[in-house]
């Protein structure tokens, strides 16, 4: 064998054995790039981008252990427990039409036997610009400091209108009342709507006036052919806030059907950055109703709420009330309230 033909030999096995490498061999793929989760700012704090999308996301809500207090609070017994927990979903993006929001907030209770258990959700809408629609609560549930006021309000399925401005804000919203029932000291026997969707509007004006705000709301139970209108005053006075509410009914409605009228009035000082203390007081005359109409009963309720901040995320709300209601026994009641909320 001479030296070229040892050559082209040696050359043709290298050539076969590179082959067999370059068939053999794997590729590995280029990594996707990762995309982080990016605080979104627009919305306010705690909204995050939704990866891949303009959407911004925020989750909050609230864990929370109460025990209340009372006469026949749950079974004749003095005394109830039960646990609480919150989970809110809110989903925010700017859009040609305005902002566009959808809100998820479900809760679930936790008693010891899981027979009393309950979940649900307590409110569920979507609202685009001013436009907003689903099921949640009404404008009547918003009340004044403290925990001793009785002002109505209750959830339904409703469709709005609210515009905001600057110091002015004005809504009307029309409800869907089938078998709704006010909240507050309604006896037994309470004429109440039956299912058949009967239908309820609401107006709400509020303005902002320094340090004072005003908000006026009236509405209309159609079903009932009764209406209420209540007022609501907040101001900063001195180291705290006083808050003043009113309200008339002019017969029994599903928006106030405690009395034919009411005042509350209540004062949140604030001791110090985590400790505040809230005397509150109401009066009800033409307590209670006879068929679809109030009675002639007078009443009222006093009462102190105090709230201690323990840490951030975590506080403590303690109340109690004494109630003072012709034609029924005196009595006290309250509760204790530990809460985390994130």
């Amino acid at each position: 064998m001479n030296i070229k033909s040892l050559l082209l030999g040696s050359a043709a096995a290298l050539a076969a054995v590179s082959g067999a490498q370059a068939a053999d061999a794997i590729i590995a793929a280029e990594p996707e790039p990762m995309e982080y989760v990016r605080v979104c700012d627009a919305f306010g704090t705690g909204y995050f981008y939704i990866p891949g999308t303009e959407t911004c996301l925020k989750i909050g809500g609230y864990v929370r252990f109460q025990v209340n207090a009372g006469e026949d609070i749950a079974g004749g017994s003095s005394w109830d427990a039960f646990t609480r927990g919150r989970l809110e979903v809110t989903s925010k993006s700017d859009t040609e039409l305005g902002e566009l929001t959808g809100f998820i907030a479900i809760h679930g209770d936790a008693d010891n036997s899981t027979a009393n258990d309950t979940f649900y959700m307590d409110e569920v809408y979507l609202q685009l610009g001013g436009f907003k629609a689903g099921n949640y609560l009404n404008w009547w549930d918003k009340g004044i400091n403290g925990e001793t006021d009785q002002l109505g309000g209750f959830r339904a399925n409703s469709i709005a209108y609210i515009y905001t401005g600057d110091a002015f804000t004005a809504g009307i919203q029309l409800d869907e009342l089938e078998g709704a029932e006010a909240t507050g000291f309604t006896p037994a026997g309470a004429a109440i709507l039956d299912d058949n969707n009967d239908l309820g509007l609401e107006a709400i004006v509020t303005a902002s006036l320094g340090a004072a705000s005003v908000d006026l709301l009236g509405s209309y139970d159609f079903g009932n052919e009764e209406g209420a209108v209540r007022a609501l005053v907040s101001a900063g006075v001195g180291p705290g806030t006083l808050q003043l509410a009113g309200i008339w009914a002019s017969g029994y409605n599903v928006y106030y059907d405690t009395a034919e009228w009411t005042i509350a009035g209540s004062y949140a000082f604030k001791a110090t950055e985590k400790f505040t203390i809230t005397p509150g007081v109401q009066y009800f005359n033409n307590r209670g109703v006879i068929g679809d109409d109030f009675g002639d009963a007078d009443g009222w309720r006093a009462g102190l709420t105090v709230d201690y901040a323990v840490t951030q995320g975590m506080a403590v709300k303690v109340t109690a009330n004494y109630n003072d209601f012709d034609g029924d026994d005196e009595f006290w009641n309250g509760f204790v309230r530990l809460q985390r909320n994130f």
